[in-house]
């Protein structure tokens, strides 16, 4: 038997091809099932100084993602002889990855866009795993779909379980057993009792922080002390009946050389304008992510503390000043601009490859693996849930062997 240990894109994807192929599986899942629109009830907090974006439920961050789907570390993962090509295509099919469609780019959008061609910067539509024919257009993505209109880890999971996987749900898995250098199982809190699983082979996908802390009760002291996370901000302003507020967020994007931005409402930024006729249908903002330097630490407590380097803070700046101009260009009133408050998304490198897992995801336990955004050896700088599913994938062939 394989557990699989949490359901995000790491998890979901393995949990399916694995299934498929009649092997036994188990996933465990610290938080709930439920449906997608709930998964905003389920956001994490780590600590008052960090303002980082994960959840824990079925799916994980895939339910509040933007479901943008882009290629990262193509390159760089092939130094440690990863070549995630035919992972990609695969993935890219499997899940429709595609720039929406006309009908689905609103108003806000549109301006974006046209902002970003008109200043020669490097524009196009963001490839997402959205069906058309089921969003209805509310801005409501990162809460979680009200209508299950993009792809998520659930879609995965429920066709593991249709093919045979056992799913076990609020299970909080705290330690791997080994022997003799040699996975056995894990052990899990569920409804207040802990309970032992045995397995052949163990595969943790529980995010950056939950895989981190499990492998340091198993022994992993080196494990998150490190960790990168993208920070962003959203900068926008007053553009009257702009209606961005419910289009599908984040379609549009444009790529700097240490920076991206997107389209993206902040229910922060109306905040920022002195008019008190100002509403939420008449702001057009922008996120602005950049990769950051892996500086920082997970606590055994499970806290997050980041330490922002001169590059960090250099990087946001640009992306920021790059933002306004297009905001500009886009009609936004300039003296109405303003910024939310600096936070992450994304964590990763706390397992990376070459450090705690070799080429194939094996820890130096036999049969323990680590499949998520915890084995990135750098920061993508761009959204990673396409390279987490390419490198499951990946995972889940070499298991199949």
């Amino acid at each position: 038997m394989i557990i699989i240990v949490g359901t995000g894109a790491g998890g979901a994807i393995l949990a399916r091809e694995l299934a498929r192929e009649g092997i036994d599986v188990t996933i465990l899942e610290k938080g709930p099932y439920t449906h997608p629109k709930d998964a905003f009830n389920y956001y994490d907090k780590y600590s008052e100084d960090v303002d980082l974006l994960t959840t824990t439920c079925i799916g994980g961050a895939t339910a509040v993602s933007m479901s943008n789907m882009v290629r990262a570390l193509t390159d760089e993962l092939l130094d440690y002889d990863i070549d995630l090509s035919d992972a990609y295509d695969y993935v890219e099919d499997l899940i429709n990855v595609h720039p929406l469609d006309d009908s689905h780019i609103g108003k806000g959008t549109q301006a974006f866009l046209d902002a970003g061609y008109e200043l020669g910067l490097q524009t196009m539509k963001m490839p997402k795993a959205i069906r058309e024919e089921e969003c209805i257009q509310c801005g409501k993505c990162a809460f979680g779909c009200p209508v299950d209109a993009k792809f998520t880890g659930k879609d995965f999971v429920d066709e593991a379980v249709e093919n045979g996987a056992t799913l076990i749900c609020d299970a909080d898995v705290f330690e791997v057993i080994s022997e003799n250098g040699q996975v056995k199982g894990v052990k899990y809190i569920k409804d207040g009792k802990e309970e032992t699983l045995f397995a052949d082979k163990v595969v943790l996908s529980a995010g950056a922080i939950g895989s981190t802390l499990i492998l340091r009760k198993s022994g992993f002291e080196n494990a998150g002390r490190e960790i990168f996370f993208d920070p962003f901000v959203s900068v926008g302003g007053f553009i009257k009946d702009i209606n961005y507020n419910t289009e599908v967020q984040m379609a549009g994007l444009i790529v700097g050389k240490n920076f991206v931005l997107a389209p993206h409402y902040s229910s922060f930024i109306p905040g920022n304008i002195d008019d008190e006729e100002v509403t939420e249908k008449d702001i057009l903002s922008i996120m602005v992510k950049t990769a950051d330097e892996c500086k920082g630490y997970v606590t055994d407590d499970g806290d997050v503390v980041k330490i922002n380097t001169i590059q960090d803070i250099r990087y946001l700046a640009e992306g920021v000043a790059t933002a306004g101009f297009v905001l500009q260009k886009a009609g936004v009133d300039p003296n109405t601009i303003g910024s939310t408050v600096y936070r992450g998304a994304h964590p990763g490198g706390t397992a990376k490859i070459g450090e705690i897992v070799d080429s194939n995801l094996e820890t130096e336990i036999e049969n323990l693996f680590v499949c998520d955004a915890s084995v990135l050896p750098i920061s993508p700088g761009k959204p990673p849930i396409l390279t987490i599913l390419a490198l499951s994938k990946r995972l889940a062939d070499y298991l199949k062997k």
